[in-house]
């Protein structure tokens, strides 16, 4: 190998084989592991997998011992685990049988072979190893698992000429990649091979000497374009052992429950600063950047306590994980008849309640009645000219249902319901016996029909509700009293 050559062309980092099984040495290893470092090159070394020949940790510990450590020294790239199709499919060499693409082993199999072999070089070299594989053979054979997204990832796509994209990768565990094979046939030596990032980001992945690192790393190569460069380096000691690097362009959080997720400067990182970050009834976010082209151009970014979701019209506001944002899902987000959030969640309403206002409405909850929306329209205008939640009608115990006769709407609450017709408009039936002897004769569907006005009480005690067919009048001596029209 003319290692000066290959730097001549660019080439800047090197994988060499070591190992393959717990069987084979590479005999040129000392010579192509060092002479790439010679010229100045970044070089690591790379374990091919057998999975059926041995137990993982069996392999690794074989790696290891011939060449598969690492050191946070600057220029020694984390180890590989080369994991792909079955080079002697359907062969017997020296009566062993290899069995078929996948090592004739199961998903699950073989997922507890790779992190077997993971956990025991995270023990021995204090790094977790990169994976090296394919999208169509980790699919078809581990079934694309989730679970693998803190081993970087080293994808091989060979597509007709190189380009900024490696194509799909395993989306369940990984949505980028650490490095990319484009080629088999050049224009380097071997396989030829480009990192996510520039040199700088390289040379961090090598010396870094943590998971934590790593994560980090790889979260700003899927996001470099817009974070830019780092402000400073990452820091700890944030709440529940958490870490964070500011960037340009946002910033970079991490957890040991979240992993590193990015968060871009804009409305949606504002407000979930001034509600206090990650300590902050949000917490740390799940996944990142903010994801767009939601109805009417809109974003959200999900964190461990709810949602920021924002538009040009509503702005950034936060929607809590909690029984309001379960009933807020119920009806379809903001392609459901509420639209996005006005605000963000407010309590301390009547009987400890709570509320959110949408663009159609509100959801109000309390422990006793759940959490119901109050859409807009004339039964919100009636509910909120009765007190809302702090009046006599109470809580909301159902969302509003249509389909009555006419046309007609409901709604419960717990203090009674409102009912509304295109005819009389929306009017309250607080329970007791005006609308027990309303309920005797069939609601709206007897000869009373809608209510056109609200239940209404005199000083003297006497109640009174109008109804398209009549009235009831209560007196405490009398009862109720009915009038036809």
């Amino acid at each position: 190998m003319d290692w000066q050559q290959q730097w001549n062309m660019g080439a800047r980092f090197a994988y060499v084989k070591a190992t393959e099984g717990n069987y084979y040495k590479n005999p040129s290893y000392s010579s192509q592991y060092q002479g790439s470092r010679n010229v100045g090159m970044i070089r690591g070394a790379y374990h091919f997998a057998i999975p059926n020949w041995s137990s993982g940790a069996d392999q690794a510990r074989y790696f290891v011992q011939n060449g598969g450590g690492w050191s946070a020294d600057g220029y020694t790239m984390p180890p590989v685990l080369d994991f792909e199709f079955n080079p002697y499919e359907g062969r017997t060499i020296n009566g062993f049988y290899f069995g078929n693409t996948c090592y004739n082993m199961s998903p699950s199999q073989l997922q507890s072979w790779v992190r077997d072999f993971g956990n025991t070089m995270q023990a021995l070299t204090g790094r977790l190893p990169v994976i090296y594989t394919n999208t169509s053979w980790w699919n078809q054979c581990l079934a694309n698992p989730s679970g693998f997204g803190d081993y970087p990832l080293w994808i091989a796509a060979y597509p007709s000429s190189p380009t900024n994209n490696a194509g799909p990768v395993p989306t369940a565990s990984w949505s980028g990649y650490s490095m990319w094979q484009y080629s088999s046939t050049g224009p380097f030596a071997g396989d030829s091979n480009v990192w996510n990032g520039d040199y700088a980001s390289l040379q961090r992945f090598a010396r870094a000497g943590s998971g934590i690192e790593e994560a980090f790393n790889r979260e700003y190569q899927a996001s470099s374009s817009w974070l830019g460069n780092p402000w400073g380096p990452i820091a700890c000691g944030l709440v529940n052992n958490g870490c964070y690097q500011i960037f340009q362009g946002g910033s970079i959080q991490w957890s040991p429950a979240t992993g590193a997720h990015s968060v871009r400067d804009g409305a949606i990182r504002g407000t979930y600063q001034r509600s206090g970050s990650e300590n902050g009834p949000l917490g740390y976010p799940v996944f990142g950047p903010e994801i767009c082209g939601l109805k009417g151009g809109g974003c959200y970014q999900m964190f461990q306590g709810g949602a920021v979701i924002w538009n040009s019209v509503t702005g950034a506001q936060i929607s809590l994980a909690g029984p309001i944002r379960d009933r807020y899902a119920s009806m379809g987000f903001e392609n459901g008849p509420l639209g996005y959030p006005t605000s963000s969640q407010v309590c301390g309403l009547a009987s400890g309640g709570c509320s959110q206002s949408f663009q159609g409405g509100d959801i109000l909850w309390s422990s006793g009645s759940g959490a119901y929306a109050v859409t807009a329209g004339a039964i919100r205008a009636n509910y909120g000219s009765l007190g809302a939640q702090g009046g006599q009608p109470g809580y909301p115990v159902s969302n509003e249902v249509c389909g009555l006769k006419n046309g007609g709407c409901y709604q419960f609450f717990q203090g009674g319901s409102m009912i509304w017709s295109s005819t009389t408009g929306a009017h309250f039936s607080p329970f007791g016996s005006i609308r027990g002897v309303w309920a005797s004769q069939n609601f709206e569907n007897g000869w009373l029909g809608y209510p056109f006005t609200n239940e209404y009480c005199s000083s003297s005690g006497e109640c009174r509700q109008d109804f398209q067919g009549g009235s009831l009048i209560w007196t405490p001596k009398t009862g109720v009293s009915v009038y036809r029209r």
